[in-house]
């Protein structure tokens, strides 16, 4: 299609981007500037956000979410204004990007919301990608990659997918290169937990235990091998999440979500992140299937998924 000279044309770039599990989550001590330090390995599962960033002859950026959303969007109150992490990597590109135009980005929820999984950070990340073709800015992954760094700890990961080590605030990103496909349940929850409040009770936690925390340098090398290998078995039994028992203390229902996904033939259970996911571990892909079944039938919210998969993709860029 050719645009008429002079006449404003619109077009739109449709990115998608996944959410994450947290294979493994090492917390360290509350550091003085009120963050912690984390070592992580995250892996880009197939449970995706999708954003359509418009131009618009009006400047200004503009958010709405998509009916094709498979999250209940009556039940989470998502910002569609300056507070959304989509809107702030818009605003971001527009300051580095020589030929912004306004944009209306529309988001089509799939990752739960406020689940540990990232998904706002695969709003995030799959905008940037999708202005960064917009405007034609002509940015590499590496500079997007820092520019997500901005935004949170996840974006960067998100945009890259695959499987990677996060140190210091999860920002701080190593590849791992992972062929071997290991195969998910995700048990999602019809509400959210706040990361800080989280992150917070884990240090009330330790501070009635008396325990000091390390500073974590890295991450267990078996973990990496175990991904590497696609032996589930060998990944059950070193799978780790120091925030697992925080998130359980303020909602105790989890505990019951892995007993549950066990005794229906999960090889192990984990609460994603800052949860309230959670994430069971199943042998191979029909396994995974069935126990998603069976999870169904029990009234529980469950998807079989996989990962690694590669991160943010341009999937469509039309003129309109």
């Amino acid at each position: 299609m050719t645009a008429r000279p002079g006449r404003f044309t619109a077009r739109t770039v449709r990115v998608k981007a996944p959410g994450k599990v947290n294979v493994s989550l090492d917390v360290g001590p509350l550091r003085p500037d009120g963050y912690h330090s984390v070592a992580s390995v995250y892996l880009a599962v197939s449970l995706y956000e999708e954003v359509a960033a418009t131009s618009t002859e009006t400047p200004g950026i503009t958010i709405s979410l998509s009916p094709d959303s498979t999250v209940d969007l009556d039940s989470v109150d998502i910002p569609l204004d300056g507070n959304n992490l989509a809107h702030k990597a818009a605003a971001i590109m527009a300051d580095v990007s020589e030929h912004s135009t306004g944009v209306h980005l529309e988001i089509t929820k799939r990752v739960p919301v406020a689940g540990g999984m990232g998904g706002g950070s695969a709003d995030a990340a799959a905008t940037l990608l999708a202005c960064d073709a917009l405007w034609n800015s002509g940015l590499s992954r590496e500079e997007l990659a820092h520019l997500a760094a901005e935004l949170g700890a996840d974006v960067p990961f998100s945009l890259l997918g695959g499987t990677a080590v996060g140190l210091g605030l999860g920002d701080k990103l190593s590849p791992a290169l992972v062929k071997a496909q290991t195969h998910w349940v995700l048990v999602t929850a019809d509400y959210g937990l706040s990361t800080p409040e989280v992150y917070r009770t884990l240090d009330r936690l330790r501070e009635a235990e008396g325990v000091e925390a390390d500073e974590p340098t890295g991450v267990d090398p078996e973990i990496l091998t175990a991904l590497r290998s696609g032996d589930a078995e060998a990944l059950s039994r070193v799978l780790v999440n120091d925030l697992q028992r925080a998130a359980i203390k303020l909602s105790p229902s989890l505990r019951d979500t892995l007993g549950i996904g066990e005794a229906h033939g999960a090889i192990a259970g984990i609460v994603s992140g800052s949860g309230p996911t959670v994430a069971l571990l199943a042998d191979d892909s029909v396994a995974a299937e069935g126990l998603a079944e069976e999870l169904r039938r029990r009234g529980l919210s469950a998807l079989a998924v996989h990962g690694p998969v590669p991160g943010a993709r341009i999937m469509s860029d039309t003129l309109i």
